[in-house]
């Protein structure tokens, strides 16, 4: 995928006052001529910061929603009143499910969205997808890693009352072929599931990825992942992707970020709103 652009719209952190953050996560993809919107933020925040950055959105091809919490969908009614053409590209368990955190107290974590307004524009992903040659959307079905330990806290309700939430609502995004692109959203699925099934369907090593891991800092009495099971996570990645150029930031913990870049060195970065990366 060389000389193409990835642009963080919105995130926890971001590079100063001249944009937005907010515990979401949005970005912009510039494959060729295809315009491709990862996620959409909690809120509209993610246009307003486009704006600033010169994102022109009524030019997004794609809207790709990786799975259906809200930090992740919560501007997807925003976007399509802006735009006319985009269509949405996610999982039908996105919308036909409702989701909550019992972290810090329950809440409810999903959105309410028109489906009948905008159903034409949403194309339903349950296996893996081919568009325009170049994407590539699936579910995540290997198994043979941990799944994050702040999933323990996730539940979904679809029908039949709360139960933990199996994250049967989450795609990966893949672009570009050999030495493809990866969009992970918060990687609910364990990063090195969801990068051995990259390999699975599309037999490639990545060349790129970017999104959250959900390796989560720990507080009030909160624990995941210890020191030793992240530098696990670490050397996994060294030993099998040791070409792939890893982007994190949103649901990745700053200790978690600390001990994966003393490993992986310039291997990894650290993004925020308004980060830009040639890919």
């Amino acid at each position: 995928m060389k000389g193409n652009k990835i642009v963080v719209l919105s995130d926890n952190r971001n590079a100063g006052e001249a944009l937005l953050s907010e515990h979401g996560l949005s970005a912009i993809l510039y494959a060729g001529k295809l315009r491709i919107l990862l996620d959409t933020g909690a809120s509209g925040q993610f246009a307003e910061n486009a704006k600033r950055l010169g994102t022109d959105l009524e030019a997004v091809d794609y809207v790709f929603i990786s799975h259906g919490h809200a930090d992740h969908i919560g501007g997807l009614t925003s976007f399509l009143e802006m735009n006319s053409k985009a269509k949405v590209l996610l999982s039908p368990q996105a919308l036909s499910q409702r989701f909550f955190s019992k972290r810090n107290g329950t809440k409810e974590i999903g959105i309410d969205f028109d489906l009948e307004k905008y159903r034409e524009r949403c194309v339903f992903i349950e296996k893996k997808t081919v568009l325009d040659g170049d994407i590539c959307v699936f579910p995540c079905d290997v198994q043979s890693y941990p799944m994050p330990k702040a999933n323990a806290s996730l539940f979904k309700e679809a029908g039949h009352g709360p139960e933990p939430d199996d994250f049967n609502h989450e795609l990966v995004f893949c672009c570009g072929g050999e030495s493809a692109f990866v969009f992970t959203g918060c990687a609910h699925k364990g990063l090195l599931n969801i990068l051995a099934s990259v390999k699975a369907i599309t037999g490639q090593i990545p060349g790129a990825l970017l999104g959250g891991f959900h390796l989560l800092d720990g507080k009030a009495g909160q624990t995941f992942e210890t020191e030793k099971e992240i530098a696990q996570i670490g050397l996994s990645l060294i030993e099998e992707y040791p070409g792939t150029r890893f982007m994190t930031g949103h649901c990745t913990g700053d200790k978690a970020f600390r001990i994966l870049k003393n490993q992986l060195k310039h291997q990894i970065e650290l993004f925020y709103a308004g980060f830009i990366a040639q890919i």
